[in-house]
């Protein structure tokens, strides 16, 4: 059993009746893609958009709060929380490397995946929370069922751009890292050096997986110091 389904089923037994019947749906939404989904990955630090609002929010997805605390978080929940629960799911067949040619530009980190909506509000400009990275970093990235990587490509914002104000595009991306190939494993690092960047971005990594043409577009927001 995935390791967040059982924690949530845990937590059930001492929910109010109310509280029960939502996360009782939670879990039924879970079932259908519970055996392909959870399969697979997302970047953990700097945790992409929707791993993070899983992770401060998994357990607590109605509280209020959230409205305040976190609000680009909020307004995914409220949109679609399938873009959570599934954090490991947001990628696309059959690329063939031309990404730009299938994510159009404000879509980049929904992957382009508006179909139904699960992903849309990936893609909302905003004050997304933010990693603090120095200049040189490490992206962290999980890999549930062990694909292994052709190659990452990782992007960080150009300076200037603002995405609490702007639809992040290809053009705002500079590539500051690419790697070769990386053996089936669940963990991946990918170091990072950089130089001139200050203040909020956007970290963008493409994960091109092994086993088939299968790519993973992860937007992580940060704050070099």
């Amino acid at each position: 059993m995935n390791w967040h389904v059982r924690d949530l089923r845990v937590r059930v037994a001492s929910c109010p009746p109310i509280v029960l019947s939502v996360l009782v749906a939670a879990l039924l939404c879970l079932i259908p893609w519970s055996g392909t989904a959870v399969a697979h990955g997302s970047v953990v630090d700097p945790a992409s958009r929707n791993y993070g609002c899983w992770l401060r929010w998994g357990s607590d997805f109605q509280n209020p709060a959230m409205a305040d605390e976190d609000p680009m978080c909020w307004q995914a929940w409220q949109d679609n929380p399938n873009a959570m629960w599934n954090w490991n799911g947001l990628y696309r067949d059959g690329s063939a490397g031309d990404f730009e040619a299938v994510i159009p530009d404000g879509q980049l980190c929904s992957g382009g995946r508006t179909e139904g909506g699960r992903y849309n509000s990936m893609d909302t400009v905003g004050a997304w929370r933010t990693t603090d990275v120095d200049n040189d970093f490490t992206v962290q990235l999980y890999d549930q069922a062990s694909h292994g990587a052709d190659y990452f490509l990782v992007y960080v914002t150009r300076q200037g751009f603002d995405p609490t104000t702007q639809p992040l595009t290809w053009d705002d991306l500079e590539l500051v890292a690419t790697t070769g190939s990386y053996g089936p494993s669940q963990n991946y690092s990918i170091p990072v050096s950089t130089s001139g960047y200050s203040g909020r971005h956007v970290v963008y990594t493409v994960w091109q997986a092994s086993h088939m043409d299968q790519t993973y577009f992860l937007c992580s927001d940060v704050n070099f110091g």
